[in-house]
């Protein structure tokens, strides 16, 4: 009678723990599906220009190569008034609103109604591109965070009224670049620009005709 009952016991343990252990598979198993439900379906890698030699890195660091290129693009997409920048440059803000935090935005929105009332931008021509041999280089991003950077961009700024050519100045921007989490189908980059840093720096005046009142951001 008692190996009987030690039999019965036996097994009632054995049941129990198998009970227990089909428990935490069950835990285990939810909790493995809650995390790849909340797991990102795509995530943004930025890999540097040159590969050849191979490149290992976390996926959530963002090269200064890529900061730089992205800082330059923006700004010069922003100075490209093809016909007149009375139109053109509120369109190019409107147009890089995703590429822009809503501070940098509303400041050169301001700018444009600033300037459109002066005058400064009826019938202007712009036009915003690298000095030569003054491209990227290590010195270019200065890395304050993971999360917030700020690029140097020599740039050569010349402006037209009409087809006649008004100014040419020479000028180091620094540009500062943040991460921005917002929306993958607008801003693929991750990256937003908030303006500037501090002050530009003219590295060198060519007026052509005129030199013209200077005011706002992207100047």
């Amino acid at each position: 009678m008692s190996r009987y009952r030690n039999a019965v016991s036996a097994r009632d343990n054995h049941i129990f723990s198998l009970r227990a252990a089909c428990g935490v598979l069950l835990f285990l198993l939810v909790l493995t599906l809650a995390g790849w439900m909340m797991a990102p379906r795509s995530l943004t890698i930025h890999n540097p220009p040159d590969l050849r030699s191979g490149s290992t890195r976390e996926w959530w660091k963002v090269p200064p190569s890529t900061v730089y290129s992205f800082a330059f693009y923006i700004f010069q997409q922003l100075n490209a008034w093809p016909k007149n920048g009375d139109v053109d440059y509120p369109a190019k803000i409107a147009q890089m609103s995703p590429y822009l935090t809503p501070a940098c935005q509303d400041f050169l929105n301001k700018d444009a109604e600033f300037r459109t009332n002066n005058g400064e931008l009826k019938d202007r021509v712009r036009v915003v591109y690298e000095i030569p041999k003054r491209g990227y280089s290590n010195k270019s991003v200065d890395i304050k965070s993971d999360d917030e950077w700020v690029a140097r961009l020599d740039v050569v700024a010349d402006e037209y009224y009409h087809t006649e050519p008004v100014k040419r100045a020479m000028v180091r921007y620094p540009v500062k670049v943040i991460r921005w989490e917002g929306d993958p189908e607008r801003n693929p980059f991750g990256l937003a620009i908030d303006c500037y840093a501090g002050v530009p720096q003219r590295l060198e005046a060519a007026p052509v005709q005129a030199v013209e009142k200077k005011s706002g951001v992207f100047q």
